[in-house]
C-alpha cells in the first residue's frame, strides 16, 4: 500500500485545531462482537466500552446504537514523529502535515512499557521471536526461538526501538489491543502494523508519554478527554495505576495549559463533570 493511499482519508493538521477525526455510530446485530465492531472502525474494544457503558464485548445483544470514538484531541507534545500516548493507548504519527492514530496495546503491571524519547533502529518482515529469559521463567514452555507465522506474537512486523528491548509490533492476539497485558513492548492490530511500517524509516523518532488527560482547541472551543479504563479491561487485565489516581488535579494542569491566556473561559463545572465520567471522547468546557 503506498504513502498516498494511507494518508489520503485521515485527519490533516490544522494550525488551530487540536482535535482529529469524527465520531460515528453503529447498530448493532445479533452476531457482532465489540472486537470485530472496534477492528471494523480501527479503534479498541475498551474505547467503545468508555463511551458506551458497561457491555458484555462479546454478547452485546441486538440493536443497540453504539457511539464509535473515532474523534481524539492530540496529546501535548512536539508534533513530529511519533507520540505514543500510554494515557489514552494510542500512538500518533505525524507526517506531511498529516496525522494517523492507532489504538495499541501496552505492558501490564511489572512489565510497564518505559516512557521517554527513542528512536527506531530498525525493521523487519516476519520476525522471529527470541523469548527474553524474564518471559521464559515466567512460562518456561516457552521455545528458545519462536518462528515467523500465525503463533508469533509481534506478529507480520517489528519495528524495534532504541530503548533495548522494546518495540512496535503487530500481534497474534488482536483483543489485547487496547489493554495493558504485554510485557512492555507496544502492540498494533496487524493491518494497522503493516500500514505503520510502510510510512516510518530508521531514525523516526519516538515519544513515549503519559497523559490520561487532554485539552485542546478547535473552533474557537476549549476541549477535555479523560481516559480510564473501564470495567470488563481493569477485571481481566492487570489494575491500571491510572484508575487509582486521582485525575481531577491532572484536568486542572492540562486545561491551565491548552487555555493559556483564555482561561476566563473554562467552564470548570464542565471540567469535573468530564473527569466523573471519563468517557474518553472530547468533552467541550469553554463558556
Amino acid at each position: 500500500m503506498g504513502e498516498e493511499n494511507i494518508l489520503e482519508n485521515n485527519n490533516i493538521v490544522q494550525e488551530q485545531n487540536d482535535l482529529i477525526g469524527s465520531n460515528e455510530y453503529y447498530i448493532t446485530k445479533h452476531e457482532d462482537t465489540l472486537i470485530d465492531i472496534a477492528r471494523k472502525y480501527g479503534i479498541s474494544f475498551a474505547d467503545i466500552l468508555s463511551i458506551n457503558g458497561d457491555l458484555d464485548p462479546w454478547i452485546p445483544g441486538k440493536d443497540i446504537n453504539l457511539i464509535i470514538p473515532k474523534e481524539h484531541i492530540l496529546p501535548f507534545g512536539k508534533r513530529e514523529g511519533i507520540i505514543i500516548n500510554i494515557g489514552d493507548l494510542r500512538l500518533y504519527l505525524f507526517i506531511n502535515n498529516t496525522v494517523l492514530s492507532y489504538p495499541i496495546g501496552i505492558g501490564r503491571s511489572g512489565w510497564e512499557t518505559p516512557l521517554g524519547r527513542a528512536i527506531i533502529i530498525d525493521k523487519k518482515i516476519d520476525p522471529i521471536w527470541i523469548p527474553p529469559e524474564s518471559i521464559r521463567e515466567e512460562d518456561p514452555d516457552l521455545p528458545k526461538v519462536v518462528a515467523a507465522g500465525p503463533n508469533n506474537p509481534l506478529g507480520s512486523r517489528a519495528i524495534y526501538l532504541s530503548i533495548p528491548a522494546y518495540l512496535l509490533h503487530g500481534t497474534n492476539k488482536p483483543y489485547g489491543v487496547g489493554m495493558k497485558v504485554s510485557h512492555g513492548c507496544i502492540r498494533l492490530y496487524p493491518e494497522h502494523v503493516e500500514e505503520l511500517f510502510d510510512l516510518v524509516n530508521k531514525g523516526t523518532k519516538v515519544n513515549i508519554i503519559d497523559q490520561p488527560v487532554k485539552a485542546g482547541w478547535k473552533n474557537g472551543e476549549l476541549y477535555i478527554e479523560v481516559h480510564k479504563l473501564p470495567k470488563y479491561v481493569r477485571e481481566n487485565s492487570v489494575k491500571s495505576s491510572n484508575n487509582d489516581k486521582n485525575l481531577l488535579p491532572i484536568a486542572y494542569e492540562s486545561v491551565q495549559k491548552a487555555a493559556g491566556v483564555d482561561i476566563l473561559k473554562v467552564n470548570w463545572n464542565e471540567v469535573k463533570l468530564a473527569v466523573k465520567e471519563a468517557t474518553g471522547i472530547p468533552h467541550k468546557i469553554s463558556k
